[in-house]
């Protein structure tokens, strides 16, 4: 058994339920064509990395999307808040065997195999990787076993998680990754070369 697993956390892609704060600027179509965008190269990153992969949508599972579930495992996440969602998937990954856990989202254009592959190598030697992520959250947070606490008490969606994130874990081993932008408003894809064919329009 493999075991490293890859958490990958994503919305069901429906209209005016994804990028909302992208959509105020380029309104909601551009929004979801964008994220579809965003989910095909969260999609080919992935499959290049040695680990069971599972995807955890928000509402229901999709059995015929982008994820072919002969690469992917398909699961819901379950919880009040983001917090207590990332906590049990990692919680499930856990008691599933895996050694090392990793999560990440799906709206990150600028993530690699190769930043995905370092965090696993790096929890060899830390108890917790972290990709830092320019708005002050994080990209991708990795561990081999479960700190309850880190998911606990957070303003999701806000510049202090990654500060209140590193407090709770002031007497354990990190290891912080390449600071990277995650795609949420205009501002993240204005002069990113890869979405200019989508702002052609606007």
């Amino acid at each position: 058994m493999n075991k490293n697993c890859l958490l990958i956390f994503t919305r069901n892609p429906e209209l005016g339920k994804v990028k909302t704060r992208l959509a105020k600027t380029i309104g909601d179509e551009k929004a979801l064509e964008i994220y579809y965008f965003l989910l095909e190269k969260t999609k080919q990153v992935t499959q290049q990395i040695q680990a069971e992969k599972r995807v955890y949508y928000d509402f229901f599972i999709d059995e015929n999307d982008l994820w072919n579930s002969q690469t992917f495992q398909k699961f819901i996440q379950k919880g009040t808040d983001l917090g207590s969602r990332m906590q049990h998937a990692f919680s499930e990954a856990f008691q599933s065997g895996f050694e090392k856990v990793i999560i990440i989202g799906s709206d990150l254009y600028d993530l690699t195999p190769e930043i995905i592959s370092t965090a696993f190598q790096q929890l060899d030697k830390n108890d917790v990787v972290i990709g830092p992520a320019i708005d002050g959250g994080y990209y991708l947070l990795g561990m081999k076993k479960l700190h309850q606490t880190i998911f606990q008490n957070k303003n999701w969606g806000t510049e202090s998680v990654r500060k209140d994130t590193l407090t709770d874990l002031k007497d354990k081993e990190v290891f912080l990754l390449e600071e990277l932008n995650d795609v949420d408003v205009f501002e993240d894809i204005e002069h990113h070369p890869a979405f200019q064919h989508f702002l052609k329009d606007i």
